[in-house]
């Protein structure tokens, strides 16, 4: 308990410099961000009166301390070009982006982790350099152009998955992951050529231990052996799971501008377009707070794999 404590009074710094250089955002964009927003015909008194509504008039350190509370309250502002609370556009696209992040990870996991196990059992081996030439491939090929083949593949030339657009859970669960199917195979692709990677070379050094040899000698089989390995290789890639989850947040953005899903990514892009400043400093600083939580919890999920790490 002390630990947590600890750990999350040391997240307290962290996002304290996030939200200062999010809050300096609107400043530090080049050109004047009332005019920026108002846009090119608006004249010179809509431009003062929009600055004066957005408080751009008062001294830096008062906008500051007025933003500030009103994020702590939970207000996380009003979308200029909606004219919609950022909480509730937050509210309407968090279910696609849930969804493609949480199958994407369990896709990655369920795929990555025996490929890298099996990999490491057949180093040196055909096997292994498959494997191998698979995850330098799924690493080096760009996300978007790895999106466009699979849309042309199984949606022109295979019809078998819609081109674009997102069916919600409460429309059946067979719809929904149709609909997710491409755009979670086309993301996780670069984190299964990663965590296969990290695993083939944490479950390779393990066996080279003196325990596995002994496990061996006294005729354990294959299975029981590499699972044994797995265990104790498990936080090297508990880490890389960990930092995948939070990378996601930046593929999600091209995987569904891309797939045309109405998730948090295709609102980042549509607000970066239109200098929605309060949306971008949303989901940025929401952003994170995400990034920081998953490391905790990867930290504290050490002591599973490990009993006996001591926080």
């Amino acid at each position: 308990m002390n630990y947590l404590l600890r750990r999350l009074l040391a997240t307290l710094p962290v996002m304290a410099v996030v939200a200062v250089v999010v809050f300096l955002l609107i400043h530090l964009s080049p050109g004047d961000p009332a005019a920026l927003i108002a846009g090119d015909l608006a004249t010179t008194e809509d431009i003062e009166k929009l600055r004066a509504a957005l408080g751009l008039d008062q001294p830096l350190w008062r906008q500051f301390a007025l933003w500030l509370a009103r994020v702590l309250s939970g207000d996380l502002g009003i979308s200029i070009f909606t004219q919609v609370p950022v909480t509730k556009l937050l509210a309407q696209r968090l279910e696609p982006t849930l969804s493609i992040a949480v199958l994407t990870m369990a896709l990655t996991v369920c795929v990555a982790v025996p490929l890298g196990t099996l990999a490491a059992h057949r180093a040196g081996s055909w096997t292994d350099r498959l494997v191998m030439l698979f995850a330098v491939l799924a690493f080096s090929v760009p996300v978007f152009l790895i999106g466009y083949l699979l849309i042309y593949t199984f949606t022109i030339r295979i019809p078998l998955f819609p081109v674009q657009g997102y069916v919600h859970l409460s429309e059946g669960v067979g719809a929904w992951l149709n609909s997710l199917a491409l755009p979670c195979i086309n993301l996780a692709l670069v984190y299964i050529a990663l965590i296969t990677r990290m695993t083939r070379a944490t479950v390779m050094e393990v066996l080279q231990e003196d325990y596995i040899r002994t496990a061996r000698a006294k005729g354990l089989g294959v299975f029981a052996v590499l699972g044994h390995a797995l265990r104790n290789a498990a936080i090297p890639i508990a880490t890389t799971v960990g930092v995948g989850i939070a990378l996601l947040i930046g593929g999600v953005v091209v995987t569904e501008t891309v797939f045309a899903i109405p998730g948090i990514g295709r609102l980042v892009i549509d607000s970066v377009q239109h200098h929605d400043y309060p949306v971008i400093q949303s989901v940025l600083l929401l952003s994170a707070g995400v990034y920081v939580l998953i490391n905790l919890l990867i930290d504290l999920s050490y002591r599973l794999f490990d009993p006996r790490i001591q926080y």
